[in-house]
């Protein structure tokens, strides 16, 4: 049997596939959230990555993900309001967890470590700061506004209701580029989370938890780009073909 994945895939798929690619994906700078609908050969070669060594990758983690007998949940077909669900109470409730004291920590170290290092962790702190309000004004957006009307479509499906959730979802399509913009622009000013060596303790937990905060975005994005909101594009687009 030949490898799993051969390149000719796009990336948001293959996430969808394997969740575990994200990190390999996350690790080589490859945007699976945003960019999910760039093919993986043609995203290696952007970022000067041997297609060979990625899919290499990506298929030994697949293969032993496969024997130890695992599987990830096949979102892309579970009803839409249970998807909703797992990003509502996993990912938006991991957000308003750690947005307070990250903030706090992100300031902490400005005040403390800001002499040496005011360059970086200012534009840290500004960046975070810019992140949190994003995504807890988008957060409230979903959940109060865009998520019911999905549901509410799922549970009593119309043309004139999948027309105006589509027109949100495009709203919120490009608020997940900025959010994931940003995220993109703290490895960057970080030079990928690099350490000084005065770090505190402090310095280096908050650097830990910004990067647990980048996978937990890059995966809450994924989630509703490449599977949610592609679900209800399909959707439209079959209609369209129908009608």
């Amino acid at each position: 049997m030949g490898p799993t994945f051969k390149g000719t895939e796009a990336l948001g798929d293959i996430v969808v596939k394997f969740p575990n690619a994200g990190d390999i994906f996350k690790l080589n700078g490859i945007d699976f959230c945003c960019g999910g609908d760039q093919l993986l050969a043609e995203a290696a070669t952007e970022h000067n990555i041997d297609v060979a060594y990625i899919l290499d990758e990506l298929n030994r983690s697949y293969d032993e993900f496969q024997k130890l007998g695992l599987k990830a949940v096949d979102w892309t077909s579970a009803p839409l309001h249970q998807l909703i669900d797992h990003i509502v109470n996993t990912h938006h409730a991991y957000l308003r967890q750690v947005f307070p004291p990250l903030t706090e920590l992100t300031t902490k170290i400005l005040r403390v470590h800001g002499k040496n290092h005011g360059d970086v962790l200012s534009k840290v702190h500004r960046l975070f700061s810019t992140l949190r309000i994003d995504m807890e004004e988008h957060m409230i957006k979903e959940e109060e506004i865009i998520f019911p009307q999905v549901v509410d479509y799922e549970k009593n499906p119309s043309d004139d209701k999948l027309q105006k959730v589509i027109h949100a979802v495009e709203e919120l399509d490009r608020e997940h580029d900025g959010a994931g913009d940003i995220v993109k622009q703290i490895r960057k000013v970080t030079d990928n989370f690099k350490l000084p060596e005065d770090a505190c303790s402090t310095y280096i937990y908050t650097f830990e938890k910004l990067q647990e905060v980048e996978s937990d975005i890059f995966q809450h994005i994924h989630l509703e780009n490449n599977v949610l909101f592609a679900r209800l594009t399909g959707a439209h687009k079959a209609h369209m073909i129908a009608n």
